[in-house]
């Protein structure tokens, strides 16, 4: 969730007023998801939505910087430091191997049930028998893996 601007905060810097609207289509779907309501569901599912809108909104400005280069470093690093996108999620995305990958909590290896593995759906779909249909616990993902 990016932060509170006050007083003390920096001004955005130019450029920032053109992607503006759809950052704040972001953080109305996020309003959305966090304030709806959680009946019938698991309680991991109860946070997929936003996971996947972090997600996506993360995915926006990365295109935006490395793959159009469309937004200055100056604006980049600003809605980095503001929490418009998660930086340790973009970080991994430069390397290879985890440029699909759907959020950091599916590489840690502590979070898992068996020690030093990652989450299933970072199994390649070619390795899966056909016909499971598989989601992620963490964040509902249903595939990440930089070979699918």
């Amino acid at each position: 969730m990016p932060k509170i601007r006050t007083q003390r905060t920096k001004p955005p810097p130019e450029g920032f007023e053109d992607i503006q609207d759809v950052l704040e289509d972001y953080d109305k779907k996020m309003r959305d998801a966090e304030s709806e309501s959680h009946e019938g569901k698991r309680k991991v599912e109860s946070v997929w939505p936003v996971m996947r809108i972090t997600h996506a909104r993360s995915r926006y400005i990365y295109d935006l910087y490395y793959k159009r280069e469309l937004i200055s470093r100056e604006l980049y690093d600003w809605l980095l430091k503001q929490k418009y996108a998660d930086a340790d999620l973009i970080a991994k995305w430069k390397k290879q191997g985890y440029e699909k990958l759907c959020c950091v909590r599916c590489i840690q290896t502590r979070d898992m049930n068996f020690q030093g593995s990652t989450c299933i759906c970072r199994v390649p779909k070619a390795s899966l028998k056909k016909g499971i249909v598989v989601e992620c616990p963490h964040c509902g993902c249903r595939g990440c893996s930089s070979t699918d």
